[in-house]
């Protein structure tokens, strides 16, 4: 029996190249990820780091388990409230014409009861994303 999914698709007016920007730099994220900034030197097997503007802390941690750009980005997911457990966040790009990109976000690999949970965080994040490739600015939550 496999494990629950939180999956969410949508469409960006980008290319899959700033859609890929946009995911694997860490001043990019700060943009979207109310904050957060991302680390990685991107190969398979690297650790994945997320940190909190605030304060600079670790907020969130990983490893990379695809790297094949400008398509396919996937690396485990662990922060203190998986208990230690990892997830798995695998994205998907798909051009569907020279201005607009298709986004599947799937994280499984999760405890059931947590599906929800992570619906809620990664619907504002995954917004917030669109809005900024699409217009330049950001969600005011």
């Amino acid at each position: 029996m496999s494990k629950p999914a939180m999956i969410h698709v949508t469409y960006i007016e980008t290319t899959a190249e700033k859609l890929w920007e946009a995911l694997t730099s860490g001043a990019f994220t700060q943009l979207y990820w109310f904050g957060r900034r991302i680390e990685s030197d991107w190969t398979v097997g690297a650790p994945v780091r997320f940190y909190d503007s605030a304060d600079d802390s670790l907020t969130d941690w990983g490893e990379v388990l695809v790297y094949d750009e400008p398509k396919t980005l996937a690396y485990t997911f662990t922060n203190e409230a998986t208990d230690g457990k990892p997830g798995r966040v695998t994205f998907t790009i798909e051009p569907r014409s020279e201005t607009v990109v298709k986004l599947q976000v799937v994280h499984d690999q999760i405890a059931e009861d947590t599906v929800e949970g992570w619906r809620n965080g990664w619907g504002p994040i995954l917004a917030n994303l669109k809005t900024y490739l699409e217009t330049g600015r950001t969600l005011q939550f």
